[in-house]
């Protein structure tokens, strides 16, 4: 079915004007939080709000409406910081925001796959190619800078919400096998932590 965002959606009234789209989104929200994907039915999400799932559907057409709408809500927690002289400070503070944002939502990085343009994911994307450009950066440049930075954040995010707990006793009991690795520390997290190594590479790309 044609995504959220893309679809004309018609005036009609409303059942229970107590009932609305704001609200069915934060209390998805919430149980996503608490409890994953996984766990998200339009019966719980009802059962949440204390109406019939019938009623959720004059707001929202399926789960994966709700999907989309819950992930933009989050993207709507990311600050947008006030332009400056200094657009790599400009693209650092977005992209620690957004990498936050959904670190709070560990939910969300599997979700990225779907189509990111909702409101609040285009302005934070018009935010981070406005900074972008006053950078020099333009045409494909542009596109290029623009895809790997969001690349970065998202792929940590991945990483970051799935955790790896006992890679790295993997690579050291077999570190015959693997030198390399584990003479640099990989996966060790005390060494290497994930902010510090999420900085430094964000360094690296607007360097």
């Amino acid at each position: 079915m044609t995504s959220i965002w893309l679809r004309s959606e018609p005036d009609r009234p409303r059942r229970s004007p107590q009932l609305t789209r704001a609200r069915i989104v934060a209390a998805a929200v919430d149980l996503l939080d608490a409890d994953g994907v996984d766990a998200l039915t339009m019966r719980r999400l009802a059962g949440r709000l204390s109406v019939t799932s019938t009623a959720l559907y004059w707001h929202v057409r399926t789960k994966d409406d709700v999907l989309d709408l819950a992930v933009d809500e989050v993207f709507g927690e990311v600050t947008l910081p006030a332009p400056t002289a200094d657009w790599r400070a400009d693209v650092r503070a977005l992209v620690l925001g957004w990498r936050a944002a959904m670190l709070a939502h560990p939910w969300t990085p599997a979700l990225i796959g779907r189509p990111l343009i909702g409101p609040n994911v285009l302005a934070r994307t018009e935010f981070l190619q406005a900074a972008l450009v006053r950078g020099g950066h333009t045409g494909e440049t542009l596109a290029v800078t623009t895809r790997l930075v969001a690349n970065f954040v998202i792929g940590a995010a991945v990483t970051e919400a799935a955790g790896q707990p006992g890679a790295r006793g993997r690579i050291t009991e077999a570190a015959g096998a693997y030198p390399t690795l584990a003479g640099s520390g990989h996966l060790d997290t005390t060494r290497w932590p994930d902010d510090l190594l999420f900085r430094r590479g964000l360094d690296v790309l607007l360097a």
